[in-house]
């Protein structure tokens, strides 16, 4: 795919009317003033106030600005894959929609990628302005996230992001992933990750579009993140070795009930009717089983190579 422009900024968004305009004016002056070339990718992910209407007339003012509307709420991975699909710019940002990221950041994003050659450099939100109930969360699943994806970051969901073209269209962003797209690249084989402490300002419009349901997709997610990233490609390293471990722990009790029938304990109860013998016979179904999930997985990994796919209500001048 040829690169037309300097930087592409995806924006998703879900009912954010109120900011839409004010965002793009602040986007094309940074733009403006450094001489980038750029395009302006809004992904309606659903919305059902006025946005799309917005994106349509700021569309025909600024032909750099495309449009992608979905037909239902698919959610913020959704928006970003698709919109990582159609950037066009040697710089991928991403920012979120609600005035709370700064498009003042963008040079030195732009400049990090291009000059300093990392790969992805995500924002670190430093100072926040969020209720005591989202940081504290957040604090824990970053701490989280650093010890099991080995990545530095202080702030792995902030939505300010930039990253090399290559990088985004490596990777595939699905179900709640977007929190962990550092960890996805640094699987894909993209190591140079960076950091940069960016602006965080107060919510202007609207209200926050996360409800409780994170503090438990969060979680799961990071750990399907760490599984498909170290396992995808040989899913029986995990499950086989698991099952030999449970498989030698219900050998080692088996081996231990009859040497202990046979030479110490001849005329004692029956290996049946002791608490090891259970133990054993648990611990080998246990070992067969995850031995046939291993290779359940490997077929099924060697076989599915369907992508998941996006139900698009309208588009504005995407190629």
């Amino acid at each position: 795919m040829e690169l037309k422009y300097d930087i592409s900024v995806i924006i998703p968004f879900f009912n954010e009317e109120e900011s839409l305009s004010e965002l793009f004016s602040w986007i094309n002056r940074v733009m403006e003033e450094n001489n980038f070339s750029f395009e302006v990718v809004f992904i309606d992910d659903g919305s059902r106030d006025g946005s799309w209407d917005i994106v349509e007339k700021i569309h025909k003012k600024s032909p750099n600005v495309k449009g992608i509307k979905f037909q239902r709420n698919y959610g913020k991975s959704a928006a970003l894959q698709k919109g990582f699909e159609i950037a066009l710019g040697e710089v991928v940002i991403t920012m979120d929609a609600d005035l709370q990221d700064s498009a003042d950041e963008i040079p030195e994003l732009y400049d990090m990628v291009m000059k300093k050659d990392f790969d992805l450099v995500s924002g670190w939100k430093k100072k926040r302005y969020d209720p005591i109930s989202k940081t504290i969360p957040t604090k824990f699943y970053n701490w989280a996230a650093r010890r099991i994806t080995g990545i530095y970051l202080h702030d792995f969901n902030c939505g300010l992001k930039a990253y090399k073209n290559v990088v985004v269209k490596s990777i595939e962003v699905y179900g709640d992933m977007h929190r962990y797209i550092p960890a996805l690249a640094k699987y894909s084989g993209f190591n140079k990750i960076g950091e940069k402490v960016v602006k965080h300002n107060p919510r202007k419009y609207g209200t926050t579009k996360f409800g409780l349901n994170r503090f438990i997709n969060g979680p799961l997610d990071l750990l399907s993140v760490a599984f498909m990233g170290k396992f995808s490609k040989k899913p029986m390293h995990l499950f086989g070795a698991i099952g030999m471990f449970m498989f030698l722990i219900g050998f080692g009790f088996s081996f231990y009930l009859i040497i202990d029938k046979l030479f110490i304990d001849k005329m004692g109860k029956l290996i049946s009717s002791r608490t090891e013998f259970y133990i054993a016979l648990s611990a080998m179904i246990m070992g067969v089983q995850f031995f046939l999930a291993g290779f359940l997985a490997e077929l099924i990994g060697r076989n599915s190579s369907q992508r998941n796919t996006y139900l698009v209500e309208k588009l504005l001048d995407v190629d």
